[in-house]
């Protein structure tokens, strides 16, 4: 995973019906030989993948700035920006652009996340001029109508007031303030009930001239339409935008050091639980020592870990999980379940252990060579279809990972050793975890319990 993209409102995940037989992507050393480096004629970069096995096209790109660069004081500008850019532009209102998307079966969606402005576009092969040119009018002549802006703000405003008695939204909130403090990764993407009455048609117009701009667009590309074409489209789409992105400098943050707690008292049935702490940043050498781990401890689903302790052998919670996330400035690994309210601290308590344990002894041989087993595999299933290949590679991009990236990347997870994966484990988890409680729970819950650092090991 990477952003924050659970703590974002709207997701770019929207896919139209026509869309759903979207062809099956090559396999990832197939798929990483065809991918092509594009530069259309006017300078628009993206990596493309040509595939005529249906007249389908799917396109995701990105723009760097994202919600970190929200004004002080008004945060969700930008998810604001993502909820409003296909709400009328041109000669279009929202009314008719929609009815245009609808009747030639095209999807555009836009989302904000911590780092990025992101959209998506699918189209049939048919319909790649029409739906191009309502992505440009989107990106270059939004309207931001008072009427739209203030429908869009009051859905807005009733999803913050809903999240005022959501465990998991304000689980969720809280982490990342614990974890992140006055660091702009701290504040709350989709804004808040007092900042977003507060934004002006002129901060959401100011944030479209700052941060959409060709210097930090990113643009992946697959389906049936040939490299001539799209260079194009590409030009005709984004060729107006600014050359340079005026972007607030953000700088790196390590999140906070564990063990911390803290208890949110909340009348509901469940209580929630979040947990995490520090990560491991892309581009650490000890990064997919640390993903695999992660694995075995949390991200496996039923063979993880913190399931077999948790749910399976305890029968505490219904699910638990736990995922690395990784951003342009810092990196954090994040988890959560849900229990009854007489038994949060027992989760609590077993979480702990289960943490404590995997930092002290790593994982078994076994495990590891399950865990590469298994990542390997799934990688297969994880680009099997045109817009999972396309969201894939622009990831990639946004990693500054090689363009041939999808086929190396098996010899580099082979390439991780049980020493390796004890190692990123202790690094991982040796001071254990920042922990956030909603619900019922007693208060005694959300009383710090300090985790006794493992002694350093060698190497």
């Amino acid at each position: 995973m990477s952003n924050l993209r659970v703590y974002t409102r709207r997701t770019a995940l929207l896919v139209g019906a026509c869309l759903a037989l979207a062809p099956l992507a090559p396999t990832p050393s197939q798929a990483a030989a065809r991918i092509q480096h594009l530069v259309s004629p006017g300078g628009i970069e993206a990596w493309f993948v040509q595939d005529s096995t249906v007249p389908v096209i799917a396109m995701e790109y990105a723009f760097g700035g994202g919600a970190t660069q929200d004004p002080a004081g008004k945060t969700g500008v930008a998810s604001l920006v993502s909820d409003l850019l296909d709400e009328g532009s041109g000669d279009l209102d929202s009314k008719t652009f929609h009815e245009r998307l609808d009747r030639r079966a095209i999807d555009l969606s836009f989302s904000a996340t911590r780092d990025y402005f992101r959209g998506s576009l699918r189209m049939l092969k048919d319909t790649s001029d029409e739906a191009f040119d309502l992505l440009r009018m989107s990106l270059t002549s939004p309207h931001f109508d008072s009427a739209d802006v203030e429908r869009i703000r009051s859905q807005v405003i009733s999803s913050l007031q809903s999240d005022t008695t959501n465990p998991s939204a304000l689980a969720g909130r809280k982490f990342l303030q614990m974890a992140f403090g006055d660091h702009p990764y701290g504040r709350p993407a989709d804004g808040t009930l007092e900042s977003v009455p507060s934004i002006t048609i002129a901060d959401l117009k100011d944030y479209t001239r700052r941060v959409l701009a060709k210097d930090t667009l990113k643009v992946a590309v697959v389906g049936d339409i040939d490299a001539g074409k799209l260079g194009q489209l590409l030009d005709r789409t984004f060729g107006s935008l600014p050359a340079k992105a005026q972007l607030t400098p953000v700088p790196d943050v390590a999140a906070a050091k564990p063990p911390q707690r803290a208890f949110i008292p909340l009348d509901v049935p469940q209580t929630v639980v979040t947990f995490g702490g520090p990560g491991i940043r892309r581009h650490d050498p000890d990064f997919m020592a640390a993903y695999i781990v992660n694995h075995i401890l949390g991200g496996g689903g039923l063979s993880s870990r913190l399931y077999h302790e948790v749910r399976e052998k305890r029968g505490l919670a219904y699910s638990v999980y736990e995922s690395l996330v990784w951003m342009e400035h810092s990196a954090i690994f994040v988890g959560n379940t849900g229990t009854r309210a007489d038994r949060a601290g027992d989760t609590v308590e077993a979480i702990n252990q289960e943490v404590r344990r995997i930092a002290e002894e790593g994982p078994t041989q076994k495990e590891l060579d399950e865990a590469k087993s298994y990542l390997k595999g799934s990688q297969m299933l994880a680009l099997d279809t045109s817009s999972k290949l396309a969201s894939a590679m622009l990831q990639y991009q946004l990693d500054g990972m090689p363009i041939d990236y999808i086929e190396k990347r098996n010899a580099i997870v082979d390439a991780v050793t049980l020493d390796d994966a004890k190692a990123a484990a202790r690094r991982l988890w040796g001071q254990g975890l920042l922990t956030v409680v909603v619900g019922r729970a007693p208060q005694a819950t959300a009383e710090p319990a300090a985790m006794t650092p493992p002694p350093p090991k060698a190497n």
